[in-house]
């Protein structure tokens, strides 16, 4: 790696912000001799473009010695990240390849058939005359050949010991607060009737503990062993049967990791299981900060790394988390350059939000958003709902007040297209959304204020959060909580002229900025020092709904309310620049794999 060229490698034709320190500091943070280096930067810094310099300064082929490895990767685990990288101008030189089925086959009757579901994938044998002009087999060869391969986090983990994504000089991971949480997403094993293709054949028992959970893994494999090998005695498959075949082959690679790893008394994995419903139901296996896999996956991958994302808030927590040794790590800190008054914080807090307290505390929560919506009646405005039962007793609560005209509402199936309907309108619609404070870009009108319902805690339900609070690890459960509070609070303020509010309805936020404060990054501080409570009109349900003129949607044209975000700070700012692209499901898209 050469750290020194990290300035020539920036591709914009000039700086924002802080940007020119930022790569100083990161230059000489690989020079200092570091193996990774954290760069906490937030919303509006321009990560990509500082990983695109970062990537610039590995080794080429005309620069290595003999076995130095060369180039290097970008990845991150959001695919809307990947869509917005391939789109950008500025990173042009950036490779992209995505998963076989985002691509379609070329051959004549197939050109609906998704590549991993191709003649290729389903007849043994068969010779593609075609294989060379593949859109999938293009990509992937121009990636493995270029400077820098872009894909995502899951195809980048998938492609771990191939030979033709190997050993680079330089990683980026772009978006990698969540590194650890989505390795152990990635490596956690589902088994059920959806699932598992044997599963009528072989359900479990009662699984009492990890040693059962081996047990039954053994048994599985046995079974997966035996319909593979009747699968692949057909010289022809079904695109179904190609799918089931897929799917035992990487079921038995999970269950194989699982049980070699439980076994292996020098492992530092420590696995959890679940049944919660008893014997002949799901079963979920669990790796808890699974080092040995994202080794693997991710570090053995490069000699040097650069993790961006605006939320890493302990360096020492975060390597402990990964595998990572701190003494070889840097911590790269980004100011904040988007005037604090433009990003403001509101206290609105009714009460706790917990279970217990949810239904004395939403009819209220209702009533203050009907008050915001009277505050923001030109503007819209999202709503982080945490759950779909929050969303669904929250819409019967709006309903009944007699604002329903102005709230959308998604449920799992229909939550992209209900997203970028949302955007494209120019209606003040308030959207209930759930799980959508990340990887979501919602510059100027698309949105001008927001609300967070809960406090987003880590479900101790979940035997992975209980176990780490039962070994009382509860910075990590605080600092969780944080991280998805400052995510979404990005998500409204995208540029150095934009403005967006962000309001608190559940009290625990306050416990959270308390118990969490030693972990928060100066620039989000300096926010949630200047948070007040704000004066609100009336809940009237005609103030509300004004600029709807009960009719939610038909609006066309951007509007510019009286209820600006940033009321309360003085009026008159410059709004940033309209825009309406879709944005993919923050969660649900990161499974684009091989």
């Amino acid at each position: 790696m050469y750290p020194g060229r990290i300035f020539e490698e920036f591709p914009a034709p000039e700086y924002r912000g802080a940007q020119e320190q930022a790569l100083a500091d990161i230059r000489d943070a690989f020079a200092a001799g570091n193996d990774v280096v954290l760069v906490r930067a937030p919303t509006g810094s321009g990560k990509s473009l500082l990983a695109r310099a970062i990537a610039g300064c590995a080794r080429g082929a005309g620069e290595a010695e003999a076995g130095q490895v060369t180039d290097a990767y970008y990845t991150t685990p959001q695919v809307s990240q990947l869509d917005d990288v391939e789109g950008d101008e500025l990173l042009a030189d950036l490779s992209v390849v995505r998963g076989k089925n985002n691509y379609s086959c070329i051959l004549p009757g197939e050109t609906d058939t998704p590549v991993d579901r191709a003649p290729c994938a389903r007849e043994r044998g068969f010779d593609c005359q075609v294989k060379h002009r593949c859109p999938y087999f293009s990509d992937r060869a121009i990636a493995a050949n270029a400077r820098v391969a872009a894909m995502t986090l899951a195809y980048f983990m998938q492609t771990a010991g191939s030979d033709v994504f190997g050993r680079r000089d330089v990683l980026v991971v772009d978006e990698a607060h969540g590194l650890g949480n989505w390795a152990e997403m990635y490596a956690t094993i589902d088994l059920g009737p959806d699932t598992v293709p044997v599963w009528e054949a072989c359900e479990p028992p009662d699984i009492e503990g990890l040693d059962d959970a081996v047990r039954y893994a053994d048994r599985l494999d046995t079974m997966a062993d035996r319909r593979l090998t009747e699968l692949r005695s057909q010289a022809e498959l079904s695109p179904e049967a190609v799918a089931e075949r897929d799917r035992l082959v990487e079921l038995q690679s999970d269950l194989s990791w699982f049980v070699e790893d439980y076994r292996d008394t020098d492992s530092a994995t420590t696995w959890v299981v679940d049944q919660p419903d008893g014997a002949g139901t799901r079963v979920m296996i669990k790796p808890m900060a699974p080092e040995k896999y994202l080794q693997h996956t991710v570090w053995d991958r490069a000699e040097r790394c650069a993790l961006l994302s605006a939320t890493i808030l302990n360096k020492d927590a975060f390597c402990a988390n990964v595998g990572l040794s701190p003494d070889r790590v840097a911590l790269v800190e980004v100011p904040h350059t988007f005037p604090v008054e433009d990003r403001p914080l509101y206290d609105v807090t009714q009460g706790k939000m917990t279970y217990e307290a949810r239904e004395e505390t939403l009819p209220v929560v209702a009533d203050v958003l009907v008050r915001l919506m009277a505050r923001h009646p030109d503007e819209k405005g999202l709503v982080h709902c945490h759950s779909y039962a929050i969303q669904e007793r929250l819409a019967d609560h709006l309903r009944e007040m007699g604002v329903a005209s102005r709230v959308r509402t998604h449920d799992s199936d229909d939550r992209d297209p209900q997203l970028a309907t949302w955007q494209r309108t120019d209606d003040p619609e308030v959207f209930l959304s759930v799980k959508m404070e990340e990887a979501l870009d919602l510059q100027g009108e698309l949105c001008r204020w927001q609300l967070l319902c809960k406090a987003p805690y880590p479900n101790t339900r979940d035997s992975r959060v209980a176990a780490r609070l039962e070994d009382d690890q509860w910075g990590w459960y605080y600092r969780t909580a944080l991280r998805t509070v400052i995510q979404a609070c990005g998500r409204v303020v995208r540029a150095p002229d934009d403005h967006g509010a962000t309001y608190l309805a559940d009290s625990s936020l306050l416990d959270v900025f308390e118990r969490a404060r030693a972990d928060m990054p100066d620039w989000f501080a300096a926010q949630v020092d200047r948070m007040h409570s704000p004066d609100l009109p009336p809940a009237d349900p005609a103030a509300a709904t004004a600029g709807t003129d009960g009719r939610a949607g038909s609006r066309s044209g951007p509007r510019s309310g009286s209820g600006s975000a940033g009321a309360d700070e003085g009026s008159g700012r410059r709004r940033g620049s309209r825009r309406s692209r879709s944005n993919s499901n923050p969660v649900a898209d990161v499974w684009d794999t091989e």
